[in-house]
């Protein structure tokens, strides 16, 4: 199995993911390229201590960018929605 650095790499906070904390009790992190739907469950329970009841994972596309005259792009990465058991919250703001 992975290491827990490798599949969980950071969360994702934004307006439109606060208003799915609030609405949905689901919570989105950035995970690893390789990591799966039941790695990405383990890790969330294991980290944080609380019960996943489901995990939908989306793979989000590089965007083209421009340094200069020379042309690139971004690279791809995934993203998963973690959806809670009733009861359960995540707080990323306390200490």
């Amino acid at each position: 199995m992975a290491e827990l650095h490798d599949i969980l790499l950071r969360p994702i906070i934004t307006e439109k993911t606060a208003r799915l904390n609030v609405s949905e009790n689901t919570y989105v992190f950035r995970v690893g390229d390789s990591a799966n739907k039941i790695q990405i469950k383990e890790a969330v329970e294991q980290v944080f201590g609380v019960r996943v009841s489901r995990v939908r994972t989306a793979r989000m596309p590089g965007k083209p960018k421009r340094f200069g005259r020379h042309q690139g792009h971004t690279a791809a990465w995934k993203k998963a929605f973690v959806t809670l058991a009733e009861g359960d919250t995540l707080n990323f703001y306390e200490g």
